[in-house]
């Protein structure tokens, strides 16, 4: 008897020793990303600080490149080495691409767990999941729409924040003439492509801009409308200045901060330079939705990819219900210059270009005016978006004319369907 007494007494302190150790060790995630900019720095270190502060193990794996072209070429050559990392910052059909290759974990018991469905717009949910399972977690909510500028600038040629697209070239005129860099840009594919979407709302608006970007709609494709698109890309062309060849996003955005140039057009990323570099919104920088009538959606999120160590599991499932917190939500899109996922988390502490941000969201849900972006690889598969840049950066450095770019367009996107 006594020594059952004992043999029961030590056995429940191994379970007590163990379940403490089991409480203690949160796992180990290796996150693939290419967030590696100043405001996107600062903002994965809040993911980072916040997994240790768990007792996790994060191993960083940072791939320089605004786009994340690089680090997908780099995700190719770890997964067919059978070596993937746990965590990769993906997003959009890639999220689909992959869980078709049955590379992705589930993590349908951590999102019912803690009811992601009741927390997410059910268009940004559907991009998570794969037939019908979360397979990635959002960490934020872009905005790619958005016209950057610097008000003293501005002042300078006595001109306002333009509304629509002629007014902007006016504006952009008078800039010019006063010899300063209308438009600050940098000469990469992906940033190409953002002029270009961004022209697509603005002068077609969403519905146009679903059938020619989303759905690829021949008919849009080869339209009048289309055309004007390009006609207006080809006047931002003139607008930037000739060392944009190769610029990175994040020094055309420093262009603007410095009074370098007048206008930038990019995603609210661009907002975590001028934070990052102590600038005040309304103040040092004026933030404005780009002509249009919708909202074009970017979104980051970490996908999960099938790992054998219980370890690194652990680590997905811990990182992935991070994420996914209020807590986390908020001080990972202060400082990135999102907002959050979440539609339950307060902007009381964000700042007006944030809580514009969440009431234009609002009413495009409302207006079915929402558009997931092709740039940004929100809409369409790599190939048909690379076969955009493509004919958009040769359109943008040629003096091919708008015509050809449309027939060339078409072409192209048919051809990357076959």
């Amino acid at each position: 008897m006594r020594s059952e007494r004992w043999f029961m007494a030590a056995a429940c302190a191994v379970g007590l020793v163990w379940s403490a150790q089991a409480a203690q060790a949160q796992g180990q995630v290796e996150v693939l990303h290419w967030w590696t900019s100043g405001g996107e720095a600062k903002a994965v270190g809040e993911l980072k600080d916040a997994y240790e502060a768990k007792g996790g193990t994060w191993i960083d794996s940072p791939i320089a490149g605004g786009g994340g072209d690089a680090a997908m070429t780099a995700l190719r050559a770890r997964v067919v080495s059978g070596n993937p990392p746990a965590a990769v910052q993906l997003k959009g059909p890639g999220i689909q691409e992959w869980a078709d290759q049955g590379a992705l974990a589930d993590m349908e018991g951590v999102a019912e767990a803690n009811d992601w469905d009741a927390q997410l717009p059910e268009v940004l949910a559907a991009i998570m999941k794969y037939e019908g399972d979360y397979v990635a977690a959002p960490v934020n909510i872009h905005r790619v729409d958005w016209l950057w500028a610097n008000p003293e600038v501005l002042a300078k040629v006595d001109a306002e924040m333009p509304t629509t697209w002629d007014e902007f070239n006016a504006v952009a005129d008078k800039l010019q003439a006063a010899g300063i860099t209308p438009l600050a840009h940098g000469g990469q594919p992906w940033q190409d492509a953002t002029l270009f979407e961004v022209l697509v709302m603005g002068i077609g608006g969403p519905d146009f801009f679903r059938a020619a970007l989303v759905d690829l709609n021949p008919e849009a494709l080869e339209s009048g409308t289309m055309v004007e698109v390009f006609d207006q890309l080809r006047k931002l062309r003139g607008y930037v200045d000739p060392n944009f060849s190769g610029r990175d996003w994040n020094l055309a955005t420093a262009m603007v901060m410095n009074g370098e140039a007048g206008f930038q057009i990019m995603g609210d990323w661009a907002k975590g330079e001028f934070l990052a570099a102590g600038k005040v919104p309304g103040k040092d920088f004026i933030c404005a939705a780009a002509p249009g009538n919708g909202f074009i959606l970017n979104s980051d999120s970490i996908a999960f990819f099938k790992v054998r160590d219980e370890d690194q599991r652990q680590g997905q499932e811990v990182l992935a219900t991070l994420i996914m917190s209020p807590d986390f939500q908020k001080a990972f899109n202060l400082a990135k210059g999102s907002i959050p996922a979440r539609n339950d988390v307060s902007l009381e502490d964000f700042d007006a270009c944030a809580q514009q941000s969440r009431a234009d969201l609002e009413a495009a849900i409302e207006a079915d005016s929402l558009v997931p972006s092709m740039a940004h690889e929100m809409a369409v598969s790599r190939s048909v978006r690379g076969e955009f840049m493509d004919v958009i950066t040769n359109f943008f450095n040629s003096d091919m004319t708008s015509q050809q770019a449309v027939e060339t367009l078409s072409d192209a996107v048919e051809r990357a369907q076959l």
